[in-house]
C-alpha cells in the first residue's frame, strides 16, 4: 500500500516555511489503519512490548491501533496540564519552538517495555523528551514507531540509541 499517495500536505502550517504532512486521511481508512497496524507489528514482536505510548495527540490513534493490534494497554504521553494526579514533566525544544510534555507518575511499572507512537518524527525533540519521561517514571524504551519520518530534519540523529521504524520517509 502506498501511504504517501494518501497522506495530505499544508504548505506553510503551523507556520511559514512549515509544509505540514497530515496523517487524517490515512485515519478515515479502517484498511489502511490494519496496514499500518500490520507492518508495525511485522517490525517489533508482541514480546518486545508491554505497553503502547501514544504522544498528543496524532500518536494516539497509532497508539491505540499496536495496543489492539498486540492486545496490550496504552499510556499517553500529553502536553503539559493535560493529565491528572501526579505527573512528570519536560521541556525541550521542537521545530518551531518549545514545548512541556508530562506522564503520569504511576502509567508504567518499573521495567515495563514501552513502544512510542506518534505519526511523525522531525527533528527528534518530541520523541527524545518522550523517551526521557518513560525512563524517569521507570520504562524501559522498546522503540519508536513514527508513520512518517522527514529525513532532512535528521530527527533519527536525536534517538539513535533507540530502535526507530518509519513507515514512510520525506
Amino acid at each position: 500500500m502506498n501511504l504517501k499517495e494518501k497522506i495530505a500536505e499544508f504548505p506553510d502550517f503551523p507556520k511559514k516555511g512549515i509544509l505540514f504532512r497530515d496523517i487524517s486521511p490515512l485515519l478515515k481508512d479502517p484498511d489502511v489503519i490494519s496496514f499500518i497496524a500490520d507492518e508495525f507489528a511485522r517490525r517489533y514482536h508482541a514480546n518486545d512490548v508491554d505497553l503502547l505510548a501514544g504522544i498528543e495527540s496524532r500518536g494516539f490513534p497509532l497508539a491505540c491501533a499496536l495496543a489492539l493490534k498486540y492486545k496490550k494497554g496504552m499510556i499517553m504521553i500529553r502536553k503539559q496540564g493535560k493529565l491528572p494526579g501526579k505527573t512528570e514533566k519536560l521541556s525541550y525544544s521542537i521545530e518551531y519552538g518549545s514545548a512541556t510534555m508530562e506522564i503520569q507518575s504511576n502509567a508504567v511499572k518499573s521495567g515495563q517495555k514501552i513502544l512510542i507512537c506518534d505519526d511523525l518524527l522531525a527533528t527528534g525533540g518530541t520523541a527524545k523528551a518522550a523517551a526521557n519521561l518513560v525512563e524517569k517514571i521507570g520504562g524501559s524504551v522498546t522503540g519508536f514507531a513514527f508513520i512518517i519520518e522527514l529525513s532532512d530534519l535528521k530527527g533519527s540523529e536525536l534517538i539513535k540509541n533507540y530502535r526507530h521504524e518509519s513507515l514512510v520517509k520525506y
